[in-house]
């Protein structure tokens, strides 16, 4: 880990909603594998955003990044067993809730020996590790294999918030963006392209939580974030502006370049997503709602 300078410009554009196969070396790639908040949501009214839980794919500059292992990582696993072996990846948990780890059981390429997976977190709020997270989960009851079932190279890294992850010429800068769900928010920079990744938001975050947000998302090309709610019952689909607020304001103040707003709350069926974005696009033109598929080029 090493400090360097961030900066971000250019565009964004919407590519043809197709797999990530393989590593596009000299491409800033973003896709949308699983964009559902809390519990996967799989019905008639929620086909065209999606029901799979938080997962993100990053492809840049030859390097496979994963964001959360909600349920959409298993798509993204089946999707990856058609490339060529063996592979390496670097996933980046926001916390250790069920939605964001609960795929990972389910990481098909993570049973095979040849891949190798660099696994990334920070201490759960009752002081877990990310790999003791995911450990306990696969223990039974809760699953029938161990975590030492998976056969690829595991590598695992406590994560101190605020520091930055060098990757060649990539790197991953860190921020504690949730107190209260020890929830961590990334900015992923190359060259001058950068792209944020802060889906914990909530309407009375402290300042001092907004002040480091903001740090992290500054100029930033893409700013992926979440439409904040109170689970379960103080979700109103009558105060639709209320749910994105908060995360058009931070992207508006920081410069941002593009919103995708993620992590749709399981009551919001396809019909109510399409009014949300409407609204959006209203305040905030350059916004687009997460569907599973939605692959986005920084350019």
């Amino acid at each position: 880990m090493s400090n360097s300078e961030l900066s971000g410009s250019q565009s964004l554009v919407t590519e043809n909603l197709t797999p990530l196969l393989s590593n596009q070396s000299g491409e800033f790639l973003v896709q949308f594998w699983g964009v559902r908040g809390l519990i996967p949501t799989p019905n008639s009214n929620t086909n065209r955003y999606g029901g799979n839980t938080p997962c993100v794919e990053v492809n840049v500059a030859g390097k496979r990044l994963i964001f959360d292992g909600g349920t959409g990582l298993r798509i993204l696993g089946k999707t990856w067993q058609q490339a060529q072996q063996p592979l390496e990846a670097h996933l980046f948990f926001t916390n250790c809730q069920s939605n964001r780890i609960q795929g990972f059981p389910f990481f098909a390429p993570a049973f095979m020996a040849e891949n190798r997976f660099h696994i990334y977190g920070t201490a759960a709020s009752n002081g877990a590790s990310i790999k003791q997270c995911l450990c306990d989960q696969m223990l039974q009851p809760h699953f029938p294999y161990p975590l030492q079932v998976m056969q690829s190279e595991l590598q695992f890294y406590n994560l101190t918030l605020g520091k930055e992850v060098k990757l060649d010429d990539v790197t991953i800068t860190t921020a504690l963006v949730n107190q209260t769900q020890r929830s961590a928010g990334y900015r992923v920079s190359w060259q001058d392209y950068s792209v944020a990744y802060v889906t914990d938001l909530y309407n009375n975050g402290e300042l001092l939580e907004r002040e480091r947000i903001l740090q992290i998302i500054q100029g930033a090309d893409l700013l992926i974030a979440n439409a904040t709610y109170t689970p379960p019952t103080a979700h109103n689909h009558e105060s639709a502006d209320l749910l994105w607020q908060t995360a058009v304001d931070l992207a508006d103040t920081a410069g941002v370049r593009q919103l995708v707003l993620s992590h749709h709350h399981p009551d919001d069926h396809d019909d109510f997503l399409d009014h949300v974005q409407s609204e959006v696009k209203t305040v905030f033109p350059k916004a687009l709602l997460a569907h599973e598929g939605m692959i986005l080029t920084v350019k």
